[in-house]
């Protein structure tokens, strides 16, 4: 088994998805996987859970706001994250005796903006604790598993089991010959392994662990999203050029073969699943102009009186432009109405992209496959974002979800035109290097203000940006810099900027004086 195993970070898995309900990746989403796992811990059916939360944390202040109690319901109730049943998980987990509590307290594991300390107990009285944290676009880590350490990220079949230190090399033994990783704690004459296997680990292997594990017990959790079956291709800009070059390949095309290589997919596949994909991101977009599906909080329905406006040239310019912006914020009326959409690369900054692309398909008639492509050169650029930086505001602003998406939808712009590698992954720069810097403030928790504007602004300056660099400008500043910039100055940030709506238009006058309509 392997110590050591590269960084794994997907496309599908963790910038262009997951497929969720809104309306934010890191409350919404992560907090569902984090119950998920959880609940694929424990082993049996939940009878009772206490959720604790930082009192410096995001999560204390916007728990309620952005769904993440919903979410943490759904996932014990073993529902999917897209249930339709999913605003109503509070009342069905009452329903069906589930006691939840959600409590706000200190803890010293919190070293996470977005920490969270779980309780569990099963209708057989089966106990377990654990400490995780959602660390943005739907990405989670349990760190922390009945007091022992551990790194458990969803991405792996996982089988954890305790026992005697002096047991632990025989079991180590056994599991040596396994594809996968291993990881053995050891304190006080007791002895943890954490096992990871690409695939599922056969019931022969479960029992024999289980009979020299402690109490005849193990913890065991399937992967959340696709797991691992090959290795990444590359993690830069600059190895993506490399790579793009000698293949001779678009950037969408050379985020296909990562994708297919990662995963161990065909490329048809991955092509098959970005088309799932980019169904769910248009679906999105048409229920955010159905006035009777959108339900905020804060804000009127505009999307629908926008796109009315563009048609019957009562805007002062309209244009493709106007259009990606209107379409953008009708995918973040599905999110903030509890509907379906893809996290892009999270859920805050999920219209960008469907606006782009969608207005890219209407204006240059692009086929099925060019629409596939520019999602997967959006995808690439996303994922030189994660492998350097963050997608959570929490951690670095606005400017790692929204301003992520803008980047992103300038190369799937470059990417639509016809232009190269290079040129796609400046026009990602550029965007990225005009939005550095921005806050996430939120008013009164919710991804309605300033996010709806915001995503139609980001969705529109994704054209500029790309005409830009195909019409002749030098980029001076490569994306592997600008994005470690981007990070650098998100994390210079206060607490106060940074999702927890206690500073910038969240303490405004007009802002506290809004009143929400549910």
């Amino acid at each position: 088994m392997n110590s050591s195993p590269a960084k794994f970070i997907s496309i599908f898995n963790d910038v262009l998805g997951p497929v969720m309900r809104g309306q934010s990746s890191s409350h919404t989403a992560g907090s569902y996987f984090i119950g998920k796992m959880a609940r694929e811990l424990l082993g049996e059916p939940p009878s009772a859970a206490k959720f604790i939360f930082h009192p410096d944390g995001s999560y204390s202040r916007v728990f309620q706001a952005q769904g993440s109690d919903l979410a943490f319901a759904a996932a014990l109730l073993d529902w999917t994250l897209t249930d339709e049943r999913f605003p109503q998980a509070l009342k069905v987990a009452h329903e069906k005796n589930i006691q939840l509590e959600f409590l706000v307290s200190p803890f010293p594991e919190a070293d996470h903006p977005n920490s969270v300390k779980i309780l569990l107990k099963s209708k057989k009285g089966k106990s377990l604790s654990l400490v995780a944290k959602s660390i943005g676009g739907g990405a989670i880590k349990i760190v922390k598993l009945n007091n022992w350490p551990v790194g458990l990220d969803g991405k792996n079949h996982v089988v954890i089991i305790p026992g005697q230190k002096a047991d632990s090399r025989k079991i180590q033994a056994i599991i040596q010959a396994y594809p996968g990783e291993i990881d053995l704690k050891e304190r006080e004459g007791q002895a943890l392994l954490v096992t990871k296997f690409q695939q599922k680990p056969d019931q022969a292997l479960v029992r024999e662990l289980r009979s020299l594990s402690l109490g005849n017990q193990l913890w065991m959790a399937p992967p959340l999203v696709f797991p691992q079956k090959g290795e990444p291709i590359f993690s830069s800009g600059e190895e993506i050029i490399l790579q793009a070059t000698k293949r001779n390949l678009s950037l969408g095309k050379i985020a296909l073969t990562y994708e297919a290589s990662l995963l161990g997919l065909s490329e048809e596949e991955c092509y098959q699943e970005m088309k799932k994909r980019w169904q769910v991101m248009k679906e999105a977009i048409t229920a955010g102009f159905e006035e009777d599906k959108v339900h905020l909080s804060l804000l009127e329905p505009s999307a629908p009186k926008i796109k009315q406006a563009i048609d019957s040239q009562a805007v002062a310019i309209g244009g493709p432009h106007a259009r990606a912006a209107a379409r953008a914020m009708a995918v973040m009326h599905t999110a903030n109405s509890l509907g379906r959409v893809c996290a892009a690369p999270t859920g805050g900054s999920a219209g960008v992209i469907p606006g782009v692309v969608a207005t890219l398909a209407e204006e240059k008639n692009l086929d099925e496959t060019q629409i596939v492509l520019a999602l997967f050169a959006a995808g690439a650029v996303g994922l030189i974002v994660a492998h350097r930086a963050t997608f959570a505001a929490e951690i670095a602003g606005c400017q790692v979800e929204i301003g992520a998406a803008g980047a992103m939808g300038a190369a799937a712009v470059v990417e639509a035109a016809g232009g190269n590698c290079g040129q796609a992954l400046d026009a990602a720069a550029i965007s990225l290097q005009n939005t550095m810097g921005s806050p996430c403030d939120l008013v009164q928790e919710r991804c309605e203000i300033p996010c709806h504007t915001r995503n139609a602004v980001a969705a529109a300056s994704a054209f500029v940006c790309a005409d830009i660099v195909l019409g002749g400008y030098q980029n001076p500043i490569p994306l592997d810099e600008t994005i470690d910039a981007v990070l650098a100055s998100g994390q210079m940030l206060p607490p106060e900027l940074r999702c927890t709506s206690l500073g910038g238009l969240a303490v405004t006058p007009s802002a506290l004086k809004l009143k929400k309509k549910k």
